[in-house]
């Protein structure tokens, strides 16, 4: 039988994490739909000083908080996008990539992504000097100077964040002061490393297959200048210039204004009946993780009231939901974790992650082996047999086989252990699944790393029918590379998408390698920004990518 929901989140960031977590708690039937990873735009903060009650802590330890409050309370969670939906009468169907979904409400918490400026040279050196994260892009700019486009909270806040790589960080604004804060603002003004240029703007940038020279114009003078890179040197370009509400699905179903933000009421309510818009794709004063949480809360406030006239009118009889268990100690998820051997304990995991992944490890269908090689005078490779050994202790259907390069050149050659660190995945049948990698997956990339092993052994990700055939239609050997760090909160979408291509063909090899590993391949595909895919050693493509846009660039 179809689940119908009481109400669907669609969006896993601040406003659609505080939705769910009020719904769950209201004991709503309740699921989050999310593209790609929870956490919205919050997960691209490295510091977060003003949220009430949390006196310091980053947008990724935040969210991931949110996001295991909300599991707490029993609110499920399905990686899909949206592609059309049908939000008028009783029961609203959501047509997603991973196939269609019903619920009696809707919140619509999608928000905004950076809005890109135009200018000439934008597009052409995104990944290879323009960027729009400092959190995942900002060490490769270490000793160079970087230029942020912008005057708000955002470009502020990260021109500060920047100072710690780049040996000077320029601010462009074409506003005459700063739109943030003056606390912040103040800061960016008196910090030593950072110059401030109002009313100025960027006119173009150029190079050749790195940024080289950079032209910008005083907007009140019109007296140009420019920026040319040292020899042998770039440059990087930050750009913090606002939002683009995350509404396109929804133009024509509920009233935007002519920029397309979602206008609501102060409950939320959009102008459809039983659906609620949350968070930055609303017209609003403040864009902020606080903001956003408080609409998240008045919505599931409103939608739960909405879908309890709608049952009592309907004389729908409510089912009580199974209370959500607490997570369990360490001590009771994982008493394998005791056992490890105290050379196999990695300084990566605590025992509470160690419960945590035991728990995702006990849904394992079939037996999958981690095999790493590891080359002694390699310290990484060291502390990823130490990782890759605690972690298959705690798991029942999960073997580690450990080896020395060049004990056994048959196991190397049969996972193609070019490159160390490294860690394979073999299947139950003893094949070697074609995912790889050639880093120690902690930071981001831990969650990557257990969903590999969870799609390999099944149950796995939900994959929509159309997607996996396409996928298996692949007739010919492709190996993906996907460039890393460990800070990029974008990675593990695009890691997980290459290795899941890879384990549904047998044609394909999907590498995650943390490129702070291999200067030799950043230097060589001109590496300037994560995630970056790289298909054949030929074919560079940077961003956040779809399984469907991974499929699209393949071919």
């Amino acid at each position: 039988m179809k689940t119908i929901y009481d109400v669907i989140v669609i969006g896993g960031g601040a406003a659609g994490m505080s939705a769910g977590i009020y719904s769950g708690r209201a004991k709503m039937k309740t699921l989050v739909l999310e593209q790609g990873s929870v956490g919205g735009q919050a997960k691209t903060t490295n510091e977060i000083v003003n949220y009430p009650g949390v006196r310091h802590t980053t947008g990724p330890k935040l969210m991931e908080e949110m996001h295991l409050q909300a599991e707490d309370f029993g609110v499920k969670f399905a990686q899909a996008e949206v592609l059309e939906a049908k939000l008028e009468g009783e029961i609203k169907v959501l047509k997603t990539t991973n196939g269609d979904y019903e619920t009696r409400s809707v919140i619509i918490a999608t928000g905004a992504t950076p809005r890109t400026l135009g200018f000439p040279g934008e597009a052409e050196y995104r990944g290879r000097g323009v960027a729009y994260c400092a959190t995942c892009d900002g060490e490769f700019y270490t000793g160079l100077e970087v230029f942020v486009i912008g005057a708000g909270f955002a470009a502020a806040e990260e021109a500060i964040f920047l100072t710690r790589f780049a040996r000077k960080v320029t601010v462009i604004a074409r506003e005459p002061e700063f739109t943030c804060a003056k606390t912040i603002a103040d800061k960016v003004l008196a910090h030593q490393k950072i110059e401030v240029k109002f009313n100025t703007e960027i006119v173009e940038a150029t190079g050749d297959e790195l940024l080289r020279r950079v032209k910008f114009i005083n907007n009140q003078t019109q007296e140009t200048f420019e920026h040319v890179a040292a020899e042998d040197e770039t440059f990087g370009i930050f750009i913090f210039a606002g939002y683009v509400p995350q509404t396109k699905v929804f133009n024509g179903l509920v009233d935007m204004d002519k920029w397309g933000y979602i206008i609501t009421d102060e409950n939320m309510h959009t102008s459809v009946e039983g659906v609620y818009a949350a968070g930055d794709l609303r017209p609003k004063v403040l864009r902020q993780v606080v903001t956003a949480v408080a609409d998240g809360a008045i919505a599931s406030l409103e939608a739960e009231k909405y879908v309890a006239h709608e049952k009592e009118r309907l004389g729908i009889v409510e089912e009580e939901i199974e209370e959500t268990p607490q997570p369990k100690s360490a001590a009771e998820s994982a008493p394998q974790a005791q056992q490890v051997a105290q050379g196999g304990r990695s300084a990566l995991l605590n025992d509470a992650l160690r419960g945590q992944i035991a728990t995702v490890l006990g849904r394992m269908e079939n037996n999958v082996t981690l095999v790493t090689i590891v080359d002694p005078t390699n310290e990484k490779s060291i502390e990823l047999r130490d990782l890759v050994i605690d972690i298959a202790n705690l798991g029942d259907k999960l073997e580690a086989v450990v080896k020395t390069k060049g004990e056994d050149a048959a196991l190397e050659a049969k996972v193609n252990a070019d490159k160390f660190p490294v860690v394979a995945l073999i299947d139950k049948d003893g094949n070697y699944a074609g995912v790889k990698f050639h880093g120690v997956p902690g930071g981001h990339e831990l969650n990557s790393f257990l969903l590999a092993i969870y799609n390999l052994a099944g149950p796995g990700q939900a994959l929509d029918a159309s997607v996996l055939e396409a996928i298996q239609a692949i007739d010919k050997k492709v190996n993906i590379k996907v460039a890393v760090s460990l800070s990029c909160h974008l990675c593990p979408d695009v890691v997980v998408g290459a290795q899941r291509i890879a384990i549904e063909n047998p044609n394909v090899e999907a590498e995650m390698l943390d490129i702070a590993n291999f200067p030799e391949l950043k230097t060589k595909h001109k590496v300037m920004s994560v995630p970056c895919m790289i298909v054949n050693d030929e074919k560079v493509t940077f961003g956040s990518k779809s399984i469907q846009d991974m499929l699209n660039f393949i071919a």
